[in-house]
């Protein structure tokens, strides 16, 4: 493109404007556009007549003359010449305000962010029902974690096994912690996989399963399903131990043993474990046990998967205690539990296991502890390692859904006993039942571990003496 063929334009270049001209627009454009903002703010916002302050402004009462008492003729007033009233925000483009107008919205934030909330109730605390019992410190050491975990229904009940005495209890229920133990005797708690222990001495006393024999493992183990009680022939899948399928509380293995073993033995073991008893005084209430002949409903018997099962905590204690020192049946007795205990010991004639039975009941409750449903809290987890280690540790554990009262029951019942002094022991049943659909308090295998690390503190030498 030939360029020469136009002619020429003499185009200057914009000079630009000295820098202080440009922040002094700039300036301007700023301070304009801030008072078009207050403007609008004020025509959008100040429209409403502001709110006399409560505390500036003075009660107007009327005397019988009719004259207004409280009313003032000195209030300032305003370059205008009008009389300013006394309480009253000045308005304008930027309205000045007080101290207390400050307070006031300061708290009215404070408020939104926090509303005022009515502290919590203190629970009063009775200690008659504590200094009554035969262990303080025990008592006082259960009342604490009742009151600390706030389960919604609970029982826990401590024993000499050589006295059989009952040294310390505790209950809570109508979120309270109670002063008599209603729950010792009461006989609505489905005994859930407690009623395992009632299966494997009807094994043992079979002379048909040792703790090592071998039963087939169908499914899943907190399940019980009619095809998990098919063992085909040739059968080669999984097999677990029968002290492990107690330990692990597993389901299909009990239920299989049961079936083998068959309703009249299992009936005859639980009446040597206190079932279907009444006792003298109905001190505690009777257990039921009522297994049927044959079908599903013997294998829910045979694992506890069913509420028709059901057992006091008074009982409970006693058949822990009854495996521990391999005697017969004796329910638990206080002096001072009129109406909730016996007063003294009495036999009970229930007949006993066989040694090699109360052994391998034994020996099945440790596993529990130790490779069972109890090993994760009764552990150095929540216990002193000294105490963990100078206890030998058993116990079950079960847990179900009931009714009376509704939720999910918890169950452990077991013992603690000294490696070094065997005479020296404990007997704990913890029974907790959780709000369906609400927050379960801590496991009642935790709560056993901090009450046995309490029980070895008290009663086991310290070291070095």
């Amino acid at each position: 493109m030939d360029f020469n063929k136009y002619p020429r334009h003499n185009y200057k270049p914009i000079e630009r404007l000295p820098y202080a001209v440009r922040m002094r627009n700039r300036i301007i454009v700023f301070a304009v556009f801030m008072g078009i903002c207050a403007l609008l703010g004020t025509c959008i916002f100040g429209g409403n007549e502001p709110e006399k302050i409560e505390n500036d402004t003075e009660i107007v009462t009327e005397n019988t003359d009719g004259d207004i008492e409280g009313s003032r003729t000195d209030a300032p007033r305003t370059e205008t010449g009008e009389q300013q009233t006394q309480g009253e925000i000045p308005t304008g483009l930027f309205p000045k305000a007080d101290s207390e107008d400050i307070a006031n919205m300061q708290s009215a934030i404070a408020a939104s962010v926090a509303p005022t909330e009515m502290p919590p109730e203190v629970e009063t605390i009775d200690s008659t029902h504590i200094k009554a019992q035969a262990d303080v410190f025990l008592a006082e050491k259960i009342d604490n974690l009742l009151r600390r975990f706030r389960p919604e229904h609970a029982i826990i009940l401590m024993v000499d096994p050589n006295s059989n005495e009952i040294i310390a209890w505790g209950e809570r229920r109508d979120n309270h912690v109670q002063e008599k133990p209603d729950y010792f005797i009461k006989n609505t708690f489905p005994a859930a996989s407690l009623a395992k222990t009632i299966t494997i001495a009807a094994a043992m006393e079979s002379n048909r399963y040792s703790l090592t024999s071998q039963i087939p493992m169908i499914g899943a183990s907190h399940t019980l399903y009619r095809n998990q009680l098919r063992v085909r022939d040739g059968f080669k899948g999984p097999f677990i131990e029968m002290q492990d399928a107690y330990a692990k509380s597993a389901n299909p293995p009990l239920a299989l043993i049961g079936m083998n073993v068959g309703a009249d033995r299992l009936k005859s073991a639980a009446k040597k474990l206190g079932y279907n008893m009444n006792f003298p005084a109905g001190l505690p209430g009777r257990s039921t046990y009522a297994p049927p002949d044959t079908g599903y409903g013997l294998a829910e018997a045979s694992c506890g998967f069913t509420e028709a099962t059901t057992l006091t905590p008074l009982l409970a204690a006693a058949q822990v205690r009854a495996i521990l020192t391999k005697q017969p049946l004796e329910i638990p007795w206080a002096k001072n539990l009129d109406g909730y205990a016996p007063k003294s010991r009495i036999a009970l004639d229930v007949g006993k296991f066989t040694e090699n039975t109360y052994y391998g009941l034994r020996e099945a409750m440790v596993r529990s502890v130790t490779n069972g449903t109890a090993r994760k809290n009764i552990s150095t987890k929540h216990m002193a390692r000294k105490n963990f280690n100078a206890l030998t540790i058993g116990g079950k554990t079960g847990s179900l859904d009931g009714h009376d009262p509704y939720g999910r029951y918890e169950w452990f019942m077991g013992f603690a006993q000294s490696k070094e002094n065997p005479s020296k022991a404990v007997v704990l049943v913890i029974m907790q039942v959780h709000d369906l659909q609400g927050m379960r308090s801590q496991p009642a295998t935790q709560v056993a571990a901090k009450l046995f690390n309490y029980w070895a503190h008290q009663n086991l030498p310290k070291q070095g003496k």
